[in-house]
């Protein structure tokens, strides 16, 4: 068996005892001191600088922002009775909709806003208090999910995804945000919206399978994930030469978190080929495939992804184990700035804009809690 088949199989089966034994997101190999400190610097940022008198981050851009900023607060401790975070859920409280989505007026994101505020929403509820808004924004969002109500069955590459309303097709980020939204409202992989999401989730990646039989992954069959197989077929990395759309890290990290929400497990051959293209570009440095372009998401999916795999540890391209959240924690302790704050000096998908890029930053860290 060649070498790096045998570094998957050991990797796989690590996750097989992970996944049957209690959960845990805990790293014995990370500083609790400098992990708190990190934390407790951020967030003073955003109570010191970044929350606007309404309650709003970045308001400019919608609800969106806010959203995920506040979720990243209230997994770090804060209750939805602390001043900072009852600002923000009364903010976001004001875009919902008679239609249960929660978005911003004439806006292009309904589904990436709603999403959000779904996740948020659904941390917030500790009480059964957003019950009812939860229900309803559950069912809109299954409601603009691309199905047969948009005249698109399962032979169609929009099939099962969402997106963004500008560009009239589905994505795998949107499509992502869909499934964390789901299993927030708490929906299960034997949800039809689940299983639909899981169909356009397998035919971004570039492994032909029963499951994809677009032409792309043939072209560029190296395992990981790329943007959209809709519309023709698109790749924020670009294309190969002869077609094939290039894979990169925060899309194929998104479309393993995914396959694992959507309850594919790690025996499953698509499981297999992600977890592959991971070991070979694993890294921090960059987001591989992308360089510094949308560097502080891909923290937030790596965490998330690699965490969803219940895996402490992952083997790098040259063999060598990682404790991936010791590196993680690391990585954005030493990223950040004085003032508590994360910035990309990319600005491309907005993270130029501190709020964003910090409230990734502490989404990342919630799943790199230190053992106590």
């Amino acid at each position: 068996m060649p070498r790096r088949s045998l570094a998957v199989l050991a990797v796989l089966l690590t996750w097989l005892a992970a996944v049957s034994a209690p959960a845990a997101d805990a790293s014995s190999g990370i500083d609790a001191t400098t992990y708190q400190r990190t934390v407790d610097r951020a967030i003073r940022f955003l109570q010191t600088k970044a929350q606007a008198p309404d309650g709003s981050y970045a308001g400019y851009a919608g609800p969106g922002v806010t959203s995920l900023v506040t979720t990243g607060i209230l997994r770090h401790g804060r209750s939805p009775g602390d001043p900072l975070v009852a600002k923000s859920l009364e903010y976001l409280e004001g875009f919902v909709r008679h239609d249960g989505g929660i978005y911003g007026e004439d806006t292009l994101y309904r589904n990436y806003e709603t999403c959000l505020a779904i996740v948020c929403f659904s941390e917030a509820n500790r009480d059964g208090r957003y019950n009812e808004l939860l229900k309803n924004a559950d069912r809109f969002v299954k409601g603009i999910q691309w199905d047969e109500d948009e005249e698109h069955d399962q032979t169609s590459t929009s099939y099962g995804g969402a997106g963004y309303g500008k560009h009239k097709r589905p994505d795998l980020s949107n499509t992502s945000f869909l499934i964390d939204a789901l299993r927030a409202a708490g929906n299960g992989p034997n949800d039809e919206a689940v299983k639909k999401a899981l169909i356009f989730v397998s035919r971004c990646q570039n492994l032909e399978s029963e499951h994809n039989t677009t032409p792309f992954a043939a072209k560029n069959p190296d395992k990981g994930f790329y943007y959209t197989c809709a519309a023709g077929g698109s790749s924020q990395a670009g294309e190969t030469p002869d077609g094939g759309l290039r894979s990169y890290g925060s899309m194929t990290y998104a479309g393993l978190k995914s396959m694992i929400y959507a309850g594919v497990g790690p025996d499953d051959p698509r499981v297999k080929a992600a977890l592959e293209w991971i070991q070979k570009h694993y890294g921090l440095n960059s987001n591989p495939g992308m360089g510094d372009a949308g560097l502080y998401y891909y923290y937030h999916v790596f965490a998330k992804a690699l965490a969803a795999t219940g895996l402490g540890q992952i083997e790098d391209a040259q063999g060598v184990p990682r404790d991936w959240r010791r590196d993680l924690v690391e990585e954005l302790a030493r990223r950040q700035r004085p003032d508590g704050s994360w910035i990309n000096e990319n600005v491309r998908w907005m993270e130029g804009d501190s709020a964003l890029v910090t409230g990734y930053a502490l989404l990342a860290l919630s799943y790199c809690r230190p053992e106590k």
